[in-house]
């Protein structure tokens, strides 16, 4: 069924430009995007741990990236005498979260073998 657009679009006639009445359809509800008769059962919970175990990893490669990048900017344009006084603290922190990380990557491998 066809519907009228409101007045305000056009000329606030209802009309086109071309003096012609403008109609419009009426809004559906969306289609799902999986038929619900795509799994049997629904999904499987396999499918699920499996992609639930990526998100986790891949939040901590995110979080190593970051931990790289503060580093960085803790060290950079700095001058040679500032340098030094920052760089090593700079590069503990970096280690001590790179080790943190790596502790629940390895927390996650053994959830991935069994």
């Amino acid at each position: 069924m066809l519907w009228p657009i409101h007045r305000s679009f056009h000329g606030g006639d209802g009309r086109s430009p071309h003096g012609n009445k403008v109609l419009s359809r009426k809004p559906r509800e969306p289609e799902p995007v999986v038929r619900s008769d795509s799994y049997p059962c629904g999904i499987d919970p396999e499918v699920g741990r499996i992609a639930a175990k990526n998100d986790a990893e891949e939040l901590l490669l995110i979080e190593e990236a970051g931990a790289w990048f503060e580093y960085l900017e803790a060290t950079r344009s700095e001058s040679d005498m500032r340098y030094q006084e920052v760089e090593p603290w700079a590069w503990a922190r970096l280690s001590q979260r790179l080790r943190a990380i790596r502790a629940r990557i390895a927390r996650l491998r053994p959830a991935e073998a069994a």
